[in-house]
């Protein structure tokens, strides 16, 4: 006989998506519908303030960017800020994290001291960082202690190799806490019957961390590339900020501050709307290539 009704499993699957449907619906209205508007538009020359209707030049708005040397310098400019902030983010963030958890006391304190940058908005961490990267602020005088000098100017702000390190510096300052404490949590979920058994075993704590945590780490580390990858290509706001004191823009011009320039500045939002999908598929493609390397099978603890 057929049993009337749902079952169990069907009633906790109606409920389940009853509870995920209103976030669905939130999330393709603010990211699905903004990508399919802006892959849309980029296929057709359109003025952001213009009343005239948007004129369709197919692939043409990716024609002109594949040739551009303005775009092409933007893509070095954020793979060299990638480079430079990824790598130092996830190397150290995990090192800090062991850190933390290697110490008996004040573990609190050193948690919400490095978690206190990621509180702050991007915004306002830059005008933070404008003010010690200023002549006469802390970063000059901290090198001027340091190495002797007197009254030197290193020009943090200024020059095209100091400005992408000063950017670098601040990204890496906002975010390091974050990821730090994402590691803590990684580390703290491993059981710590393992870490007495191999300690029974004669391990020191060097080779307690190199074959116990880190390998069960996997999943944190997968976690934490993927998002400070993505944190890194869509970085703007400290870019912005600088440029718009008065640095130059050139050597900062990353792929996402020159979506704002062609489409706020000159008014071309077709094309900033191909510039945005080409990072998209960039975004895309790191962060599938990530999951294919890592192959993110789940970690079982026997």
């Amino acid at each position: 006989m057929r049993k009337r009704g749902f079952s169990m499993e069907q009633k906790k699957a109606r409920w389940g998506w009853i509870f995920v449907t209103p976030a669905l619906i939130l999330f393709s209205i603010f990211s699905f519908y903004p990508i399919f508007t802006a892959f849309y538009t980029s296929f057709y020359n359109k003025n952001l303030l213009s009343l005239r209707p948007p004129r369709y030049i197919g692939w043409a708005n990716y024609q002109y960017l594949f040739t551009s040397q303005e775009f092409r310098e933007s893509v070095i400019n954020t793979a060299v800020f990638t480079a430079g902030t990824f790598v130092p983010l996830v190397v150290f963030s995990l090192i800090l994290a062991a850190f933390i958890m290697s110490i008996n006391k004040f573990q609190r304190f050193f948690q919400m001291a490095f978690y206190a940058p990621a509180v702050l908005s991007s915004v306002v961490a830059a005008l933070i960082w404008l003010l010690i990267f200023d002549p006469r602020g802390i970063a000059n005088q901290g090198l001027n202690t340091m190495l002797g000098t007197s009254g030197v100017n290193y020009h943090w702000l200024s020059k095209a190799g100091m400005l992408r390190l000063s950017t670098i510096i601040v990204y890496f300052w906002k975010y390091i806490g974050y990821f730090t404490i994402v590691f803590v949590s990684g580390i703290g979920s491993i059981p710590y019957t393992l870490h007495e058994a191999a300690l029974i075993d004669g391990t020191n704590r060097w080779q307690n961390f190199w074959y116990i945590t880190f390998p069960l780490l996997k999943p944190t580390t997968l976690l934490v590339s993927v998002m400070a990858l993505i944190q890194c290509l869509k970085t703007f706001s400290t870019q912005y900020l600088f440029s718009s004191s008065g640095a130059p823009t050139r050597p900062i011009n990353v792929i996402t501050l020159n979506i704002y320039n062609t489409a706020i500045k000159d008014y071309r939002i077709g094309r900033a709307s191909a510039m945005s999908i080409l990072l998209f598929l960039v975004m895309f493609l790191f962060t599938w290539l990530q999951l294919k390397v890592s192959k993110t099978e789940e970690v079982t603890y026997m």
